[in-house]
């Protein structure tokens, strides 16, 4: 077997591995569960990571391009900008490249609470994800909270009032991490068109995949009208490359060039996962198949939650988010010590347990330890 063959066929056995089935020590204590560490994990339900992918067309791609990763990829990274911005009908101009979306979140919370100098506010919905919210927290921002409604979507009134002459940004996620809930399309793209006059938007789209019509539920638009709104997306849900950190921001030129300043631009991003990517991105039948064995185990779910007379939000992502009847760190700890990992929130007066979803073996070992806890 030659250098190249042996390289390709290693790659290709790493990226069909199996996950390790313990609890290592460093996730044991990111969840604040230290004592777990080597105890067995029978799934692991607790990182939105999407448990089908890379697909095996990005992982043959991935084996291919190890034996010229000596090289900088800027041809391939080209390429990439060009498709991405083919498919969303903008120049390649519009689109930065970032290893994950999380470089391009923490980049944009920077940029833009340096721009706004001191005292700077930016206004998003609570709960919501938080990696831009505190790349900005850090520097001195203010995250102005405004609580999602009775039916846990934006409350778009609120955070028009909510802004002021201090606010530098307004950020949505769309769908919402950890609620897992897609806005009215009409309404969203309504509040963005007139927010956009007065004050920047950054969209966090990584779960729009999920939606049942992405693209009309997408904000896209807006960049196409030359709003001054920024999209980002990324690699790490339908496309299994979390592991892998692939992202990419959608926005006008020149804002991106200042973005850029505090970020690598996608020049962090491996040879082997830009040419995954474009493999990845071209991999229609992949994306069906990772979206219907997501809805299968959501589907698998949402019966285990109604069997046991437990409420759910209704999901347009790859994890649920349900009202627990008891204390959630404390349900979290049992969970896990089932062999489960999950996640738990607290916020509206209320304990929440988000689930992400795994392979249908996975869902049924969560609705077995589920059963004896309920």
């Amino acid at each position: 077997m030659n250098r190249r063959n042996w390289l390709k066929s290693g790659a290709l056995a790493i990226a069909g591995a199996t996950v390790p089935d313990f609890w290592r020590p460093a996730e044991a204590a990111e969840v604040g569960l230290p004592h777990l560490a080597g105890m067995a994990v029978k799934a692991r339900l607790n990182k939105n990571e999407n448990p089908y992918g890379p697909s095996q067309k990005a992982q043959k791609a991935i084996a291919d391009a190890v034996s010229s990763g000596w090289m900088y990829q800027h041809e391939a990274a080209m390429a990439f900008r060009k498709m991405i911005a083919k498919e969303n009908g903008v120049t390649e101009a519009h689109v930065m490249l970032g290893a994950g979306s999380g470089e391009l979140l923490m980049a944009s919370g920077i940029y833009y609470t340096i721009k706004g100098g001191s005292g700077t506010n930016i206004v998003g919905g609570d709960p919501t994800y938080m990696q831009l919210l505190r790349a900005a927290s850090d520097l001195g921002n203010t995250f102005k909270k405004v609580p999602v409604t009775k039916d846990f979507t934006y409350d778009f009134n609120g955070m028009a009032a909510a802004v002021d002459s201090k606010t530098s940004l307004v950020y949505l996620c769309n769908p919402n991490n950890p609620t897992g809930v897609l806005e009215d399309a009409s309404k969203m793209s309504a509040f963005c068109e007139d927010m956009a006059k007065k004050k920047p938007l950054f969209i966090d789209e990584a779960y729009i995949d999920y939606a049942a019509d992405p693209k009309a539920s997408s904000m896209m638009e807006l960049v196409r009208k030359g709003h001054n709104v920024l999209i980002a997306r990324t690699f790490s849900k339908v496309h299994g490359f979390a592991g892998l950190r692939i992202g990419y921001l959608i926005g006008q030129p020149e804002t991106l060039r200042e973005i850029n300043k505090y970020c690598t631009g996608g020049g962090s991003i491996s040879a082997t996962s830009m040419k995954g990517a474009i493999a990845s991105y071209l991999d229609e039948d992949f994306i069906t198949y990772s979206k219907a064995k997501c809805k299968e185990s959501k589907e698998y779910l949402y019966k285990v939650l109604k069997d046991k007379g437990y409420e759910y939000l209704p999901s347009s992502s790859n994890f649920v988010l349900f009202p627990l009847k008891s204390d959630g760190k404390s349900f979290v700890e049992k969970m896990a010590q089932k062999g489960v990992a999950i996640r738990n929130w607290e916020f509206a007066g209320q304990h929440w347990c988000r689930v992400s979803m795994g392979t249908l073996d996975e869902m049924k070992a969560f609705g077995e330890a589920f059963d004896t806890l309920a």
